[in-house]
């Protein structure tokens, strides 16, 4: 190619990353949209892209037939072979070249806009080809602008829209900062920019990790789950396949450097590592760390309830800020999450003993109303007095029984 408008498709495709034949075929289609809008006939019009002289040609394509009902689209066999002598043949296509020079200003702007919206359409698909892909991938992008609340990033060539849900409440940017965030959905056929990431996305979290952890990188320690409330707490449930290996301790580095690395990047959000386990007591009680837990019972297996209890000092600790902590852990370990202090449970407790102790009280009570039980409790009666001694008054108190028992 060398002349101008060759040079332009050239120079076009590579700017917009897409195929010179993407191009080409757009031109070919804006030409024959103009064409139509301009001789407003009944033909078969077609273009071509001429490589030679760098122009599109129009031609007016009519076919072969034995008799003509449409002159438009057709041509006789007579006619054919007149032109073309005996090579033509029924069925074949003539095509009959057309000037394009007389298509003027108005054709000239559609065919403007027909090339416009298809090389936006190729470049759009290209996109949405490369970056689904890339879905919950990591990338860079710098702040370009704000758009009622969302903000817009430059992502090498394209823009990328980190919505308001998806930001942290405990971030804030301005123009021309650096933001790291995940791929959380791309679009074709969005307006604007068709990326989505996202800076709440658990994913994020456990991409960070795999940069900043070698022995999650490279598949020794291996992250079982992440839950976020983005710009306060996270937890991650982190599992070693090798025995040699601490989990916990290779996620925090020394000195904490790996974790701290990673709270920086999110602003200062907490990060509760713990240790994965295949039983889900063991599990629990990791996950509603920092928290200490005394006992943990499973109250409904198959609705997944679990009873924890704690110390009565632990109790706002194991429960969090409005519920911040048990609220994570029960989405981290897939388990309801009852959580009772010591105290809490021994009144319950008490509470069961009572009700059982009720009934039997009820029992003694039917016995003496019934038959010659009145007479055999009143000579009992008459010969604990005659003995001087109150064994009946302690045998009826069991409520106080129990209170000393417990």
């Amino acid at each position: 190619m060398n002349n101008a408008l060759q040079q332009t498709i050239e120079a076009l495709a590579k700017e917009k990353g897409i195929e010179p034949e993407v191009i080409i075929a757009a031109i070919e289609d804006a030409v024959l949209t103009a064409s139509r809008k301009y001789y407003k006939t009944n033909e078969n019009l077609r273009t071509r892209f001429n490589q030679d002289t760098g122009q599109v040609d129009l031609f007016a394509v009519k076919q072969i037939v034995n008799e003509v009902t449409d002159p438009a689209t057709e041509i006789s066999l007579t006619e054919a072979q007149a032109l073309y002598g005996d090579e033509a043949e029924v069925d074949m296509e003539i095509e009959f070249p057309k000037p394009t020079e007389v298509l003027g200003r108005i054709a000239a702007q559609t065919a403007k806009q027909v090339i416009s919206q298809k090389v936006r359409e190729a470049e759009r698909e290209n996109i949405f080809t490369e970056y689904n892909q890339r879905i919950g991938e990591v990338i860079n992008g710098v702040v370009k602008r704000f758009e009622n609340g969302d903000i817009v990033l430059e992502v090498g060539r394209i823009e990328a829209l980190l919505p308001r849900k998806e930001q942290s409440r405990a971030e804030s940017y301005t123009q021309s900062d650096r933001v790291r965030a995940v791929i959380k959905g791309v679009s074709r056929s969005a307006k604007g920019p068709q990326i989505v990431v996202s800076r709440t996305d658990p994913a994020l979290l456990i991409k960070l990790f795999e940069q900043e952890v070698p022995e999650i990188y490279d598949g020794t320690v291996m992250i079982r789950g992440a839950v976020r409330e983005a710009g306060d707490r996270a937890k991650v449930a982190v599992f070693s396949r090798e025995r040699d290996v601490d989990p916990v301790g290779a996620c925090v580095g020394m000195k904490g450097t790996r974790v701290q690395a990673i709270i920086r990047e999110l602003r200062g959000e907490k990060i509760d590592i713990v240790e994965w386990s295949e039983d889900p007591v063991t599990f629990v009680t990791n996950a509603l760390s920092p928290a200490k837990v005394q006992r943990v019972s499973i109250f409904d297996d198959r609705e997944r309830i679990m009873e924890v209890v704690v110390e009565d000092k632990q109790l706002s600790l194991a429960i969090g800020k409005k519920g911040q902590n048990v609220r994570l852990a029960a989405k981290l370990t897939g388990w309801r999450i009852d959580i009772k202090s010591e105290e809490e449970k021994r009144r319950e407790v008490e509470a069961q003993f009572e009700g059982f102790e009720a009934p039997a009280e009820h029992a003694e009570g039917d016995a003496t109303d019934a038959g010659e039980a009145p007479v055999e409790m009143a000579a009992a009666g008459e010969s604990a007095d005659a003995s001087g001694s109150e064994p009946a008054a302690d045998a009826v108190a069991p409520d106080d029984a129990a209170g000393v028992e417990h």
